[in-house]
């Protein structure tokens, strides 16, 4: 038997996206007898918690972007496709994904769904025009655009009233990413632009946190909340709690509050970061298996995460709804070792599943340089000594050597220093996403697309 021969006997795996669970998937089966092909829609893996650091000019998208082909290089056992999966023939075994080049089929012994969750807007997608979520690098390179051109138009503007408008910025969601943003708005404006302008001054910028709950952090202990809020508010940031969001336009977004009263903030930029959705493969995948999804379209799974009725299909991550665990990170990388686990079991003739268990290793957001709140097992802490574990924390998990030495350069320049060393910021980044949405709406599929099978 030639290697192609024995290569195309062994166990096929497929994975469905690059993130945090299907990397952590693939890796975990570097040393087994599989092939592993992995079907993801973006040549990246994303280090998403950092996201927002991309978008206030700290850190380059290629730091916590790296390329998924690079991070598996040496991996022999396991290749990579471009590809958006788009259905699962659950009884053929096969999976279609669709990229510029056209459809591809993929078959699978195993199947793993691991494609993340996206921005959600609570039924009121016109809102995304407007107000872009944190969950990819082109939300975080338009996000920049918008930031630092506000700035740049408001040096050009005699109006003190649109002056105003273009020197406001509304952050929606008061969760670790929606404080992480805020704060550093905030130290950009008051510290990093300092001296930068002379028709303006950025730290005459206003900063507004606003959020339906009546907490910031909510998934924190009310003292670490409330340590977060005093050093936002420290920062100059407005936390306005108990609003819900009921419009958003171009030049700034309607509010109602719990009693019913109405208000407006005229504000140009505007960041959503109020909450997510399952991938609506979820939502394909439950209804061809019989199964059934939570609100935010995640996969109702079973105790070793596989899909009810399909013990060849594991639904991990973002997508899986299981004893209610969130939807961080933490789970994503745990339960993409756990059905690696489970693979490498069935191979061995082992039957029996067993349930995954999560071990929470706690939760930290950073507020500023220097102020973190964690909660680690039951210490909760908040300030310099949470911020350095925060550090530690993100550098460890950060994907290559490389990016770990760049970030840390990019980190020292930002929080030792003034100096934000990713300011560049186009038109073209900002005006984008809309571009490509209007030509997809205009555009059928390219003539002469053909269909490939792997």
């Amino acid at each position: 038997m030639t290697s192609t021969d024995r290569a195309a006997s062994r166990h096929h795996v497929v994975v469905v996206g690059s993130g945090f669970g299907g990397l952590f998937t693939t890796r975990a089966l570097a040393r087994d007898p599989v092939k592993v092909t992995m079907i993801a829609s973006t040549g990246h893996h994303l280090f998403q918690p950092l996201l927002y650091q991309v978008a206030t000019g700290i850190l380059s998208e290629g730091e916590v972007a790296p390329a998924t082909r690079d991070v598996l290089r040496r991996q022999r056992n396991a290749r990579v496709l471009l590809g958006t999966v788009t259905h699962v023939d659950l009884e053929r075994r096969v999976v279609t994904s669709v990229s510029p080049a056209g459809e591809t089929t993929t078959s699978y012994d195993t199947l793993v769904v691991a494609a993340g969750a996206g921005q959600s807007y609570f039924g009121n997608d016109r809102f995304a025009k407007y107000a872009p979520g944190m969950k990819s690098i082109d939300d975080a390179l338009e996000l920049r655009g918008r930031i630092f051109g506000a700035f740049e138009l408001a040096e050009l503007e005699h109006d003190p009233d649109v002056r105003r408008r273009l020197l406001t910025f509304v952050v929606v969601g008061a969760g670790p990413t929606g404080v992480e943003m805020a704060g550093q708005i905030a130290e950009l404006a008051h510290r990093a632009l300092r001296g930068n302008f002379r028709s303006i001054d950025p730290r005459d910028s206003r900063i507004v946190l606003v959020d339906a709950a009546p907490a910031i952090l909510g998934t924190f202990s009310e003292k670490l909340s409330r340590a977060a809020a005093r050093q936002l508010e420290d920062l100059g940031v407005e936390i306005r709690l108990g609003a819900m969001v009921t419009d958003v336009d171009s030049d700034g977004l309607e509010l109602r509050d719990a009693d019913g009263a109405t208000s407006r903030i005229e504000a140009r930029t505007k960041v959503w970061a109020a909450g997510v959705a399952a991938s609506p493969l979820g939502r394909q995948l439950a209804e061809a298996a019989g199964a059934t999804t939570d609100r935010a379209g995640r996969v109702e799974v079973e105790p070793d995460c596989s899909l009810p009725g399909h013990p060849e299909v594991f639904v991990i991550g973002d997508m899986m709804a299981l004893d209610r665990l969130p939807g961080v990170a933490q789970v994503a990388m745990q339960s993409g070792k756990h059905v690696a686990g489970e693979i490498r079991r069935r191979l061995r003739g082992e039957t029996s599943p067993r349930p995954f268990r999560f071990h929470d290793k706690g939760s930290m957001a950073t507020v500023s340089r220097f102020h973190a709140v964690a909660d680690v097992r039951g210490l909760e802490l908040a300030g310099l000594p949470a911020w350095v574990m925060w550090l530690a924390v993100h550098v460890f998990y950060l994907i290559g050597f490389k990016n770990r030495v760049t970030t840390l350069l990019h980190w020292t320049v930002s929080f030792i220093g003034r100096g934000r060393s990713e300011r560049t910021a186009t038109l073209q980044q900002v005006r984008a996403r809309e571009a490509l949405a209007a030509l997809e709406a205009e555009e059928a599929a390219p003539e002469g697309a053909g269909t490939m099978r792997t």
